[in-house]
């Protein structure tokens, strides 16, 4: 009987070293760098630190041309303020081709002045 116990055991830790091997031999080709899922994670790693430089570039570029649009908006306004000051002033100027009107003019008063009487001998 313990013939018999002894071969069981024994057949039974061969049988586990099998599937021991066998799980090995899987596990190595599940981690493989290459064809794996091991290497799907370092693609991933590698392309979310691609990602992360890019954004960071982006948001860079981003502060840049927001600072630059803030300049050329605020140019833009006061140009648009003197222009509505020019065109506002054209409005006195005659159109070409016309004669320049005169104002009406009022009825002439009468000027009063003094005059200096100048006698013959006295000068």
């Amino acid at each position: 009987m313990d013939l018999i116990a002894d071969i069981l055991l024994v057949a039974g830790a061969l049988g586990a070293g099998v599937y021991c091997f066998v799980l090995a031999r899987r596990l190595s080709r599940f981690n493989d760098l290459e064809t794996g899922v091991g290497g799907a994670v370092a693609v991933l790693s590698a392309q979310v630190d691609d990602l992360t430089k890019t954004l960071e570039a982006a948001r860079t570029t981003a502060g840049a041309s927001t600072e630059s649009l803030e300049g050329l908006t605020d140019r833009a306004e006061d140009v648009a303020r003197r222009l509505e000051l020019l065109v506002a002033s054209m409005h006195d100027i005659p159109e070409p081709g016309t004669a320049p009107q005169k104002p009406p003019s009022a009825p002439e008063e009468p000027v009063f002045m003094r005059h200096n009487e100048t006698r013959a001998g006295e000068i």
